[in-house]
């Protein structure tokens, strides 16, 4: 089985919003197709650093998870509504799941991302947000760590 790390971000309770990458706006969940979505997680897992299951068992997983808040679906999408981005949250301050579709990547879209979803936690009164990624995954870790993140125990 592949290494797995924990990473940690300590809340200060002062995080900001930030501004939006050119291009893109927040969507809220109720106007986001979950297939799109669950097409944007399959996509970024083709990389072999995750996987998604098929939509049909997915979409019914995730809504019905106990710790899954509609308002901690944290979604970017492009001019035309469509997902650039997503962060899935849950409610006891973990990424179960953060996506950056590639036409995106390496343009601040990730930072702006993560900065959201700290500053979503935070203004929840949170003092940390955890989560996994595979350690072989550097690009990840590389961004997460330029967030602030630091490795905490499994």
């Amino acid at each position: 089985m592949a290494q797995v790390l924990r990473l940690r971000k300590a809340l200060s309770g002062s995080e900001t919003f930030p501004a939006m990458p050119e291009g893109l706006r927040h969507l809220p969940t109720a106007d986001a197709a979950p297939i799109a979505l669950h097409a944007l997680l399959a996509d970024a897992y083709t990389n072999g650093f995750g996987s998604v299951p098929a939509f049909a068992q997915w979409w019914p997983s995730i809504t019905s998870d106990e710790e899954y808040d509609p308002a901690l679906l944290v979604i970017l999408a492009d001019q035309t509504g469509h997902p650039a981005a997503l962060a899935l949250c849950w409610n006891s301050g973990f990424i179960k799941d953060l996506a950056v579709a590639p036409p995106w990547r390496g343009r601040g879209v990730g930072d702006a991302l993560l900065a959201t979803v700290f500053a979503t936690f935070a203004e929840r009164g949170f003092r940390r947000i955890d989560l996994k990624v595979m350690a072989a995954n550097s690009a990840a870790i590389r961004l997460y760590r330029r967030a602030g993140m630091e490795e905490a125990p499994l």
